[in-house]
């Protein structure tokens, strides 16, 4: 299997990078934004599952076939939370 060591100061960057997204969490928590609180919170949260995935879980240089699994799961989900909405918001 091809694997592509990555330098400490690549993980030390992105660590300190997920700290900051969570010190934006927590700010952006403290502010009634009314709407676009949750709109915030989930656009913070995707990017530190993004940074997880990319740099932590090496998928950013593993095989393409590997990310297009990722992906299709990704899609899957995506298709279950429009399903789930779609019953739950045209429900009485």
């Amino acid at each position: 299997m091809h694997t592509n060591i990555l330098s400490k100061a690549t993980y030390y960057k992105v660590a300190v990078l997920l700290g900051i997204l969570l010190a934006a969490t927590v700010v952006v928590a403290q502010f009634d934004l009314g709407v676009l609180n949750t709109a915030i919170a989930l656009t913070i949260a995707f990017a530190k599952a993004a940074l997880i995935v990319l740099f932590f879980m090496h998928l950013r240089y593993s095989w393409p076939l590997l990310r297009l699994f990722a992906a299709s799961g990704l899609i899957w989900l995506a298709i279950m939370i429009t399903f789930v909405l779609a019953d739950v918001l045209t429900r009485k």
